[in-house]
Order: C-alpha cells, then structure tokens, then sequence
C-alpha cells in the first residue's frame, strides 16, 4: 500500500510512550486514555475483502486501484503475523500500539475504526517523516474473519474482493472519456501487450516483484508500464527512450521523448528519428492489444525503450 515507512526513532519514541502509559494505567485516574489492546482478537485469522476510498469505490481517475490483499492475525498486544504471498507463509511483525486506536505493524500505520471478533475496519494513516496524520487517507480496509466468511457468508475471499457494480460503472465512464480524447488516459489496470510478429524483434515489461519493502505493491507495473524493446538487423545501432499512447483501437500515439535535451537541434532530431521509429519497426514488427480495466480498453500512455541493433558483419 502507498503509505511511507515510518522511521526507527518514531518507533522507539511511541513505544516509550506505550510503556509509560502501560504504568500510569494501573493506578490511573478514570477517564485516562489507554492503549489500543486486541487481546480478545488474538489468534483470530483475518482477510481483507475490500479496499475503498470514502466514496465507496477502488478505482481512482488515474487508473490506480486499491486492491484487498492483507491476510493477518493479532498473536499479541505486541505482534501481529501478516501472510506474504511472496513467501507463501505468515511473517511476524512488532505491532506498536498507540492512542486513539492508533497503531503500527508491517511499516504502516493504521487506525481502528470497528473492530468484533467477526470483522475489522481499518483507516491507513500517512505517515510523514516523525509524525502521523491521525486525519488519515480516507482509505478503508475491510477484513472478515475466515471463520465468518466460511461459516455465515458461505463464499471465499476471492469472490468478496471482486470490484463492484459501482467500480465497474465509474471504469467505463472514464473509458468513454479516454477513447474519445487520448490526452484523457488513464492507467489500464491490464495494460497493452506487445506482440512480436517475427524474431527479429522482442518486447519485454519490466516488472517489479512484490515484497516486503514495497509492501508487497507492484502498481507501478500498470501505473507506468515500461518496455524494453530490443530491434534486431536495424539500419543503425540506436537507442531511444519515450512515451506513447496507445489507444483503444491498438493504436500507439507519440506522446513525448523521456530524456531531457540541452540542445534544441538534437531535441528536433530525437524526436523526429523516435517518431520514425514509432511509425517503421513498431507499428510493422508488433501487433499491439490495449490495455483494458475490468474487460474493458481504453487509452493508456506506455513507456518504451526501444535499442536497435545491426547485423553482425560476417
């Protein structure tokens, strides 16, 4: 999720703090806020079925959706496990505790807003250097418990964490948009695919493999798709970097070059020779799908690094 990694001293900061209010707490005076405890929730096996702004919807107008991905469970007042779909097992966190139904676990930080034995909502604070905007993100997590969703609801978390009606209605209003004027794209949540039409030519995405240190986040690979293109037996050796627009037809569009020019004669060469090779080796040697949200296409700007490369002398 997008929330930035709180640093070592807040931690140890709030945790002081957790241990001061921790001994006031015994002989305090009534009224005297306590901390945050999910002692009756320990062991109690939690899945996220839904991510959501305070509008209701996962989808934003750049295309970034906000997928349900956590699985967790409270072990202590002190930690918490959370599975990583890297690893394929539950990895444990230091869980801080805080005022306010505050907390931190797994480098976010969270506010409780409803908590049961049944199911949880979370609020995702921001963290900004040293502190925490307790106003939060207006972004909510929903978590069931596996039991309930077994037990009562009789479904899986694949079938709660599909978008709903709502996301599907908003994606196709901003796809209509998009298709309709291109400087309206949008990120498409599968993006375009190219398809070498012969050996001489290769496409490869680049991808960002989840992980802890992104908390397990890879949008970027659909937020900003790059490509690295590889042209072989071309006229020249040559190496161009820049962006364009494809739309829902499957047709690219130069958006702009991805390199900054100190000289505005190289910069009208660059932009002429990439647009050439935009309109020669790409639109001849691929065929090219557009991206789509929920089934849907719909114009999406890529990001290409194209290299060519000449024949070997014999």
């Amino acid at each position: 999720m997008n929330t930035k990694t709180i640093n070592t001293l807040t931690l140890l900061i709030l945790s002081a703090i957790a241990l001061i209010n921790t001994a006031c707490n015994q002989g305090g005076k009534k009224g005297e806020k306590k901390l945050i405890s999910f002692k009756d929730y320990n062991g109690i096996d939690y899945s996220e079925v839904s991510r959501r702004q305070k509008n209701g919807l996962s989808f934003n107008d750049y295309g970034y959706q906000l997928e349900p991905q956590w699985k967790m469970k409270f072990v202590t007042d002190d930690s918490v496990s959370v599975f990583s779909p890297t690893k394929k097992t539950f990895i444990n966190f230091p869980l801080t505790r805080g005022y306010d139904s505050v907390f931190n676990a797994a480098r976010s930080w969270f506010k409780v807003k409803q908590i049961t034995k049944d199911s949880i909502i979370l609020e995702i604070l921001k963290a900004e250097g040293d502190s925490i905007d307790i106003k939060g993100s207006k972004v909510y997590m929903l978590f069931y418990a596996n039991s309930y969703i077994k037990n009562v609801l009789h479904t899986d978390t694949s079938i709660l964490r599909r978008p709903s009606k709502a996301d599907t209605a908003y994606v196709r209003s901003l796809s209509v948009k998009a298709n309709a004027d291109i400087t309206k794209a949008f990120s498409a949540r599968q993006p375009v695919k190219l398809i070498a039409k012969s050996n001489q030519v290769k496409a490869v995405q680049d991808i960002t493999p989840p992980d802890m240190l992104n908390n397990f986040d890879a949008s970027d690979d659909y937020l900003d798709p790059t490509y690295s293109i590889t042209i072989n037996k071309s006229y020249k050796d040559f190496y161009y970097s820049f962006a364009v627009t494809v739309d829902d037809k499957g047709q690219m569009h130069y958006l702009k070059p991805l390199i900054a020019f100190d000289d505005e004669e190289f910069k009208k060469s660059y932009l002429r020779l990439s647009t050439a090779i935009m309109d020669t080796y790409l639109k001849l040697y691929f065929n090219v799908k557009p991206g789509t949200t929920l089934g849907i296409p719909h114009s999406s700007v890529i990001s290409l690094h194209v290299q060519g490369l000449v024949a070997p002398a014999k």
